[in-house]
């Protein structure tokens, strides 16, 4: 008696990359926004999400490696998304960013993975206290970008 495979699989388990590559470059993103210093946490920070989670090598130079990552800020917003009525000022933001992403093996221009698209959200909270307000949008920025990077290796290595 043979038995039949049902079809499914578990998720994440897909191979997207050649076993032929070896290093990835991840340059600084382009930026199509008004917001400066994002586009180089970006970068570093898939570069570390790739370091720590794959047999993958980080390379410095597009030209020496297997595969390039290339991204792009296409949209930047930061909101206030409540606000203290005692002092009027906003006790929480929202950034919302939205990227194209790509990877690309570098020999043959193929492209790897594509999110033309990609949307990440990331609220935090202000003091609302003026002796103890401090600029929080670059922590900020620091999770978001943490956020995208995740995201971003998540979906070329498990496929999606």
């Amino acid at each position: 008696m043979s038995l039949g495979s049902c079809g499914y699989h578990t998720g994440g388990r897909g191979e997207l990359l050649p076993a032929t590559l070896k290093t990835v470059a991840v340059p600084a993103f382009a930026n199509a926004t008004t917001r400066y210093k994002l586009t180089d946490r970006l970068a570093d920070s898939v570069a570390k999400e790739f370091l720590t989670r794959t047999r993958y090598r980080v390379v410095t130079n597009p030209d020496a490696a297997d595969a390039v990552l290339r991204g792009t800020v296409i949209n930047y917003t930061a909101f206030p998304t409540l606000v203290d009525p005692a002092t009027g000022r906003a006790s929480a933001v929202e950034v919302h960013l939205i990227l194209r992403v790509v990877l690309q093996e570098r020999a043959t221009g193929k492209e790897l993975f594509s999110r033309p698209s990609f949307e990440v959200r990331e609220r935090y909270q202000i003091s609302t206290v003026a002796a103890d307000y401090f600029e929080e949008s670059d922590d900020a920025l620091d999770r978001v970008s943490k956020i995208v990077a995740r995201q971003v290796v998540t979906g070329i290595l498990e496929n999606f």
